[in-house]
């Protein structure tokens, strides 16, 4: 018996048991379908972690403090093994040749107080460049100036979620006055929606001198008295240069920490690349993670066509002692009962990839941010599980099928 004989068989039996494959199909559908949505998933939220990081630009360095078991923690509660004097020496065209830019630092949560209202949001406190090098466009009034900074200055530029959360609708927030600690700050900007990024979202934040928050806020000594920072950021002159600023900044880091040769370094010293990497190994495993989940709904799928299959055999039982009394040999029933089984898993398949798209476009609806697509190779993984769901689950039925005694089964009723 041939291949096409078979399905023609095949959905001959499907069609007399119409409400009962339905069913059977159901479980398969399911499965395929969370699969490719929640694949989908898992490839959209990898590539915005990864847009998130080329909006910074190809040209950052991120040089941080190092923590215990050789990691750094988050940002505002590192050691104090980044100071102003690191940030000033790396400036030195001298040492880092490579470099357009230069930005210390210091990253705390704060509440911000305008009349009654209170909200808690980032605060990040830097120098005048931190704007320009982190690409930050301001929509209204200005950024930080030379003049801000060394004159100490109490303003402070505001991201839009600050200004959505904290002022009523029918009041401008520029040229206000904000309270931080207790200290009123004028509001001098207001920064273009940003989005997410790679230390928060870039509209839940506030940007004040770093000079300011070093003498009026936050207590920033080291014991030693010098002042400490939380990162800092260099802009290399372009994304080819990377690599030879990673290269200088170290060196010059271990000569100003009085690191030996075989000692290890109390500072890390990251690109976009090393953030994408260890992202995107944490995004591989989500997207694993989701599809190991979404794989179980298939095996609960298989598990019920191996069971309707096992009825079907059941059931046919005196069709097949005809068949084999009339010459049919052992590897044709097995072929037309895994056949069934393969076409049933596939119909349910191709349910399920439809479904699957519908899920994708709902989720993309949803959280336009994740950009859920379906991908080829989802559709195609679909697929071969599907088709390894009907082989799998179909063997045994077909199998204890094929081997039935043809005199047994003519008697069985």
């Amino acid at each position: 018996m041939n291949l096409s004989e078979n399905i023609r068989l095949a959905f001959r039996s499907l069609n007399a048991n119409k409400l009962r494959a339905a069913l059977t199909m159901l479980g398969i559908m399911i499965g395929v379908a969370a699969v490719i949505t929640l694949l989908a998933i898992g490839d959209g939220v990898t590539r915005f972690v990864a847009d998130q990081f080329i909006g910074l630009g190809t040209n950052l360095v991120f040089v941080l403090p190092r923590g215990e078991g050789g990691q750094f923690g988050p940002p505002g509660v590192g050691g104090a093994t980044l100071t102003m004097r690191d940030a000033e020496s790396l400036a030195d065209p001298l040492l880092l040749p490579n470099v357009s830019g230069i930005a210390p630092v210091v990253f705390r949560n704060d509440d911000l107080q305008y009349l009654g209202n209170v909200y808690r949001t980032s605060i990040r406190a830097s120098t005048p460049d931190y704007g320009p090098i982190r690409g930050y466009e301001v929509t209204r009034g200005r950024f930080i100036s030379e003049t801000d900074y060394n004159g100490r200055s109490r303003v402070v530029v505001i991201g839009q979620d600050v200004v959505t959360n904290l002022f009523p609708p029918d009041v401008d927030p520029l040229d206000t006055n904000v309270r931080i600690r207790g200290l009123n700050f004028r509001v001098i900007g207001i920064l273009e929606p940003q989005g997410g990024g790679t230390f928060g979202s870039e509209d839940d934040l506030a940007i004040i001198p770093l000079t300011t928050a070093q003498e009026r806020l936050y207590n920033l000594r080291t014991p030693s008295g010098e002042l400490r920072t939380d990162m800092i950021l260099i802009q290399a002159v372009s994304s080819n240069a990377v690599r030879n600023v990673v290269i200088d900044a170290t060196n010059a880091m271990r000569q100003l920490h009085n690191i030996t040769f075989r000692d290890e370094d109390d500072f890390l010293i990251l690109t976009q690349e090393d953030f994408l990497r260890s992202f995107g190994e944490v995004t591989g495993v989500l997207t694993l993670f989701l599809g190991a989940i979404a794989s179980i709904s298939l095996l609960v799928g298989g598990i019920g066509i191996m069971n309707i299959m096992l009825v079907s055999v059941t059931e046919r039982t005196r069709e097949i002692g005809l068949r084999k009394a009339v010459g049919a040999k052992k590897r044709d029933i097995l072929s037309q009962f895994l056949t069934e089984a393969v076409v049933l898993a596939m119909l349910g398949g191709a349910l399920g990839i439809v479904l699957g798209f519908l899920g994708a476009f709902a989720v993309r609806l949803a959280v336009p941010e994740l950009e859920a697509v379906v991908t080829a190779s989802a559709v195609a993984l679909a697929v071969g599980f599907s088709v390894a769901v009907g082989l799998f689950f179909g063997i045994y039925p077909a199998s204890r099928a094929a081997s039935l005694n043809p005199i047994e089964a003519l008697r069985f009723e």
